[in-house]
């Protein structure tokens, strides 16, 4: 490695790439760890990257995946930008030995996001002693649609090759490539389970960190029922041949098209109060079995989810509210919820307008209870595994940093997505005041840096500062909060989903 007094210079196993050094960190971007996925490669799984000779400038991030969204200070996709498959590097300037490497991978319903988001920057995470890596993945019906003929979980193929890519060449960049952590959000979260079932991906990581995880992973009928309804809003055949017509801008609109009918649709069962389309598939090759329940016991395992996940799709309008006590009960019965778990969510919260008592229901079935299941398989699998292999350990925790709003306005909430820019250490980042409700202050800082800390040492050594679960059914949960964190056990409303899971999507 050649460092200047601004740039410095990798040979990767593609070519060499040159990056910026600043304050103490070197900052590579955009780098392709696969070839673009268009054209010849279009819909298939993940090609090499064409190998270059001359030095590549990987000083700003890479373009972004097919999608719709325009997210605050990130960039937007261009059609005429194909190069999507690029991953981002952050590693200190300095340090004695190989260092422990996290690969973030990002959330957005497996239809949006890139890791060109402000608030994905790795600096806080590199000084904390860490190699971070960030990639993007195919999203949408170019990474999930099924398409005949075609893999499936090709946004899931995409990552598992850039950790191939982080095998093979994170030496060069100081990182340890026997110590790689991976870790995501929301469908970043639904991608690191899918990853830990799955054993094309087996050995390429060593301890995973999942939060806020969906239980969001589609039967192959359910994805083959999206690509007909996509197509026909297309205006094409659902065959191979149809999708390959289309362009990915006009498969990207047919989406659209889709979510807004679904959305619009109140006798549209889950999919009008949860309108995602794609996700991992449950197809018989790359997942053979429901991630949540066969996580890989060797691996070790951090999860967390916020207290109030669904407040925020509420703030955003991207679900329907629900005000009344008949649009309760129709939620439920579409979910196939049991009436009496309804009620007993009316008991915990007597007073509480019926809104709040639907969006504690939805932020429990959709993310904190498969989070919590999640860890659960996990550990039972380990305790059953570890006289044979020696089993990861499992370690729970919950966001939950929440307080008066801004003179006295709405309460600020430890809603969805709200632990990310903490965890990551970047609660200056733009867009980031959304998420946390407004400024931050001092006890704000600081525990950031708590999770910041707690991530770097749980991928250093496996051990993020709490103690690991010892019994599955009651885990000892670490709670993030301010101006301290405290230790907790299950939520209140943990015992009443035994035994009670959500309906998928049903077919027509």
């Amino acid at each position: 490695m050649r460092a200047g007094a601004d740039h410095h210079t990798v040979v990767t196993d593609s070519g060499p790439v040159r990056g910026t050094v600043t304050d103490g960190l070197r900052i590579t971007l955009g780098i392709p760890y696969a070839a673009p996925p268009f054209g010849a490669g279009r819909f298939r799984a993940p090609r090499p990257a064409e190998p270059w000779d001359e030095v590549r400038d990987c000083t700003r991030y890479g373009p972004v995946a097919p999608q719709s969204a325009e997210l605050p200070g990130s960039p937007v996709w261009h059609p005429d930008h194909e190069g999507v498959l690029t991953l981002n590097v952050w590693s200190p300037t300095e340090s004695s030995a190989p260092l422990p490497v996290i690969l973030w991978i990002h959330g957005g319903a497996y239809t949006f996001g890139s890791s060109a988001q402000p608030d994905y920057d790795g600096s806080a995470l590199a000084r904390a002693g860490t190699v971070v890596v960030t990639c993007n993945y195919r999203l949408g019906f170019e990474g999930f649609g099924h398409v005949p003929g075609f893999p499936d979980n090709r946004g899931l193929l995409d990552q598992i090759a850039a950790l191939e890519w982080v095998r093979a060449n994170i030496a060069a960049f100081g990182g340890d490539p026997e110590n790689v952590t991976v870790a995501g959000q929301s469908a970043g979260g639904g991608s690191i389970a899918s990853l830990m079932s799955s054993a094309r991906a087996d050995g390429l990581f060593r301890r995973a960190i999942a939060h806020s995880v969906p239980d969001a992973f589609f039967r192959p009928e359910f994805a083959e029922r999206m690509t007909r309804e996509v197509a026909e809003a297309a205006g094409i055949a659902p065959t191979a041949q149809g999708l390959l017509s289309a362009t990915p801008q006009a498969l990207v609109d047919a989406s659209d098209r889709v979510v807004a009918r679904y959305a619009g649709d109140p006798a549209a069962g889950p999919l009008h109060y949860d309108t995602v389309l794609y996700g991992p598939v449950l197809d018989g090759a790359l997942l053979t079995r429901d991630p949540l329940d066969a996580p890989a016991a060797h691996v070790d395992l951090l999860v967390c989810h916020t207290t109030e996940e669904y407040w925020l799709m509420h703030r955003v309008g991207s679900m329907p509210s629900v005000t009344t006590d008949v649009g309760l009960d129709r939620f439920a019965a579409d979910y196939g919820l049991p009436t009496s778990l309804v009620a007993a969510y009316r008991a915990l919260m007597p007073d509480a307008p019926v809104l709040d008592v639907y969006l504690a229901l939805a932020s429990d079935a959709v993310f904190a209870v498969p989070t919590a299941r999640f860890a659960e398989a996990h550990a039972r699998t380990r305790a059953a595994a570890h006289a044979r292999v020696g089993g990861g350990r499992t370690f729970v925790s919950r966001f939950d940093r929440r307080r008066t709003g801004p003179d006295g306005g709405s309460p600020v909430r430890a809603w969805h997505a709200a632990d990310v820019p903490f965890a990551l250490g970047t609660l200056d980042a733009t867009g980031v005041e959304f998420l946390t409700g407004g400024p931050v202050d001092a006890d704000d800082h600081a525990l950031s840096r708590r999770m910041v800390d707690a991530w770097a040492a749980f991928a250093a050594t496996g051990d993020p500062g709490w103690a690991p679960v010892t019994d599955p059914a009651a885990p000892t949960v670490h709670v993030w909060d301010v101006p301290k964190d405290r230790t907790e056990g299950p939520s209140t409303t943990h015992a009443l989903w035994h035994d009670v899971r959500m309906a998928p999507p049903s077919l027509p």
